[in-house]
């Protein structure tokens, strides 16, 4: 059974930095392209990175280049994404996402406020 399981987020000021992490079980995690996506409120699904399963390849959304990375570690089956140079406009619930069935977790929720 395919679990994602999101956790780190929680209230940051902007400027500051954040770094969520993603455990993934029940399938071949170092055999699939990750990806993080979020929801910010009333809002739809917004794709932010991606990574392929060696971690060789990554890519990013424009609203995130340069301030955001994600990383993996296949050894600990975890997906990670650092987040620098927060935003207001990155508050939102962040998902992450198994590419070739869109699967994703829960979801933890990044609030960016003063």
């Amino acid at each position: 059974q395919v679990q994602l399981v999101e956790s780190g987020g929680g209230l940051v000021q902007p400027g500051g930095s954040l770094r969520l992490s993603c455990a993934a079980s029940g399938f071949p995690f170092s055999r699939y392209t990750m990806s993080w996506v979020r929801q910010a409120p009333g809002k739809g699904l917004e794709w932010v990175l991606a990574i392929t399963r060696g971690g060789d390849s990554t890519s990013y959304a424009a609203s995130v280049k340069g301030r955001f990375t994600i990383s993996r570690d296949n050894a600990k089956n975890t997906l990670y994404l650092q987040m620098n140079s927060l935003k207001h406009e990155d508050t939102a619930v962040y998902f992450c996402r198994k590419e070739d069935d869109g699967r994703r977790g829960q979801g933890t929720q990044v609030t960016v406020s003063s």
